[in-house]
């Protein structure tokens, strides 16, 4: 397990890098890594239970209190970001509808569980993103085939149940039992059984992504002026999405801690989710636009980082870089 736990820390200080390698892997040898794709929704389960062993129905029940902060994460998530993901998408890439779904479904999904990591490596408001990302997972088995639905309308074929069921079991059904097995053990779960699993997680992590990427590799090897605007596309609007958490939280006149949060909350989506959603539901191209996202999400995380550090050096900051959690509500 010490070994596993030292793997983890390795591959965790460079998770852009890691990615890039999986989506690599999966592009050059398909025939490999393609046969894992039948099980990597039941991974994903296994991850998203780790990952909600860390919340608890008191940290939720204290952002409810006061929910204006949640109600503006999700509000950029649910609504904000799909409709002009549809609208952009739709205008630059509409004679292509399987494209205009993937990059609708890039933005339609809940909030990456790897938020958490980087929001308390910068300070933030642990708590408001904990619940953020529970209840974005929670929702999601009925946020995304609705929203695809309504969003795409009858361009596209969308089996809102077999989604609604998938995400379900993949995601919903996980989430809450991993906050009841932390809860009904008075912490043993964050503290013992979540540590033990996280090596694990992060191994699946990378198996997922290997697999799913599989799934793009026909079009990697034979990209097209249209495929390379995809992934401008998806560059500038993943980078649009942690700017749309500051100028809220600068808006709403948030704390540092909040700011941290609503940054990394509404920029890292669960792209491993819309990639399982895409191979299963999707045809193959649709696949394209999501995985995109793994190229660009972790780097663009380390660069608002980065942003995160110089914000707190110019106001609010303690010496060890870390913000000052007295102005935490």
């Amino acid at each position: 397990m010490e070994a596993l736990k030292r793997f983890e820390r390795a591959i965790g200080s460079k998770m852009a890098l890691v990615s890039l390698g999986c989506v690599a892997l999966g592009v050059l040898f398909p025939q490999a890594f393609g046969p894992l794709e039948s099980v990597v929704p039941a991974l994903f389960a296994i991850m998203t239970f780790q990952g909600s062993l860390n919340n608890t129905f008191h940290q939720l029940a204290h952002v409810f209190r006061d929910p204006r902060r949640l109600l503006v994460i999700l509000a950029v998530n649910v609504v904000g970001m799909p409709l002009v993901a549809r609208v952009l998408a739709g205008a630059i890439f509409g004679g292509d509808p399987n494209l205009v779904t993937g990059i609708v479904l890039e933005y339609s999904v809940p909030i990456g569980v790897v938020s958490y990591m980087w929001i308390g490596m910068y300070g933030g408001n642990t708590a408001l993103g904990l619940a953020a990302i529970l209840v974005s997972t929670v929702l999601s088995p009925f946020t995304i085939p609705l929203g695809l639905q309504l969003l795409l309308g009858q361009t596209v074929q969308v089996d809102v149940m077999g989604m609604m069921t998938s995400m379900i079991f993949m995601i919903a059904l996980p989430a809450l039992a991993g906050m009841v097995v932390n809860d009904a053990t008075h912490g043993w779960g964050r503290e013992t059984l979540s540590p033990n699993l996280s090596p694990i997680s992060k191994i699946l992590l990378m198996v997922i992504i290997t697999a799913n990427a599989t799934g793009i590799s026909d079009f990697m090897r034979n990209l097209t002026p249209v495929l390379v605007g995809v992934m401008a596309f998806i560059l500038v609007f993943a980078t649009s999405g942690f700017l749309w958490g500051l100028v809220a939280a600068r808006l709403g006149g948030e704390s540092l801690p909040n700011l941290v949060t609503m940054c990394f909350d509404c920029g890292i989506r669960n792209i491993s989710a819309g990639a399982v959603l895409a191979a299963a539901y999707f045809p193959p191209e649709v696949m394209f636009p999501v995985m995109m996202g793994t190229l660009f999400q972790q780097v663009l995380a380390a660069t608002f980082g980065s942003v995160m550090s110089r914000i707190v050096a110019g106001g609010g900051g303690d010496e060890r870089g870390g913000l000052d959690r007295s102005r935490r509500p």
